[in-house]
C-alpha cells in the first residue's frame, strides 16, 4: 500500500477511536494486533483496546484527540496528537472522582500496517503534564 494510504487507515483508526464506534475497530485493526503499550492486566489485541477505551471515555466522557501532524514511510505511520479532556469521572491518577479539571496533553503513536490493518501499535503520552493538570504534582517551577 502507498504511504497516503497508510495514513488514511490512521485517519480512520483515529475517527472511530474519537467516536467511541469500538464495534468498527475490526475494520482497521487486524486479527493479531498487537497494542505494545497498553495497560498492564488487559487482554492483548482489539479486546485489551476496547476494554481501555470504554475505561477511558468513563473518567473523560468528554477526550477528543487531534491528529497534529502524520508522517509515513514504508509500512509505519507516525502520529503527532493532542489530547484534550475534561475529568468529570472517578478518581485517577491520585486525583480525587470528578475533579472537573480540562487537561490537554501531547503524544505520538507509531502504527505498523499490514495489508490494510493496523498490526502493531506503539504510543507515548505526556503523563507528567496529565498529573500535573490534575493537581497531583506541583507544576515545575513551583
Amino acid at each position: 500500500m502507498s504511504t497516503e494510504a497508510n495514513k488514511e487507515i490512521v485517519r480512520r483508526y483515529r475517527a472511530i477511536y474519537n467516536a467511541g464506534n469500538l464495534d468498527t475497530l475490526e475494520e482497521v485493526l487486524a486479527a493479531d494486533f498487537i497494542p505494545h503499550n497498553l495497560m498492564a492486566g488487559l487482554p492483548l489485541g482489539i479486546e485489551g483496546i476496547k476494554i481501555l477505551q470504554q475505561g477511558t471515555m468513563a473518567t473523560w466522557p468528554d477526550m477528543h484527540v487531534t491528529t497534529d501532524d502524520l508522517i509515513a514511510e514504508g509500512d509505519k505511520v507516525v502520529e503527532r496528537w493532542t489530547q484534550t479532556m475534561t475529568h468529570t469521572g472517578g478518581a485517577v491518577f491520585g486525583a480525587p472522582a470528578n475533579s472537573g479539571k480540562i487537561v490537554r496533553v501531547t503524544g505520538m503513536s507509531i502504527y505498523r500496517i499490514v495489508d490494510g490493518k493496523i498490526v502493531e501499535h506503539w504510543a507515548e503520552m505526556d503523563f507528567h503534564t496529565v498529573l500535573t493538570q490534575l493537581g497531583v504534582l506541583p507544576a515545575p517551577g513551583s
